[in-house]
């Protein structure tokens, strides 16, 4: 989902780059010109674009990092993988409360209205992800580094060097 996202938001992007304001040499901006302006949509899409680009990446890279955790499954990389999943969970909150501003302010197009729904289903998602990822931990099978050092020490004393072992003849 988070490959949807970002694919949408970037044509949205390429969309805004190719339709601003073109300035030649010479000739100023014009008035009111900001840099998130978006020829579709309302005053909240640009801030929506960006951050649903934003939390896109972060997104694919937390799916990354869980991936990893699945495939390795130790304490120090659900750590890794919790972290990366609340920011990127964090930036699509983000992104949805901007997707909320534009829906109640209206006046966009069908990809934006796509946009919107993604993002909003995406917060529902991510979140039922970290809470899966955090129950993985309390009914997993975690060790840590000093558990496995614990384990594959030996308790027998080794023999010092320069010693001569004993035997009984009993």
């Amino acid at each position: 989902m988070f490959v949807i996202v970002g694919a949408i938001a970037g044509w949205a992007l390429n969309n805004a780059i190719d339709h601003t304001y073109s300035t030649g040499p010479g000739t100023a901006l014009p008035v009111g010109f900001s840099a998130v302006y978006f020829p579709m949509g309302n005053e909240a899409t640009g801030f929506m674009v960006i951050f649903a680009l934003i939390a896109a990446v972060v997104g694919a890279a937390s799916c990354l990092s869980g991936l990893h955790h699945l495939r390795v499954w130790t304490a120090q990389s659900l750590a890794s993988s919790a972290a990366s999943s609340l920011t990127a969970w964090a930036l699509t909150l983000l992104a949805m409360g901007l997707a909320c501003k534009e829906i109640h302010i209206g006046g966009r197009n069908a990809k934006l209205i796509t946009l919107e729904s993604f993002l909003i289903i995406l917060c529902g998602t991510k979140l039922f992800c970290i809470l899966l990822i955090h129950g993985g931990f309390f009914g997993g099978n975690y060790c840590c580094y000093e558990d496995t050092y614990i384990a594959t020490t030996t308790t027998r004393a080794e023999p010092q060097k320069g010693s001569t072992t004993v035997t009984s003849s009993v």
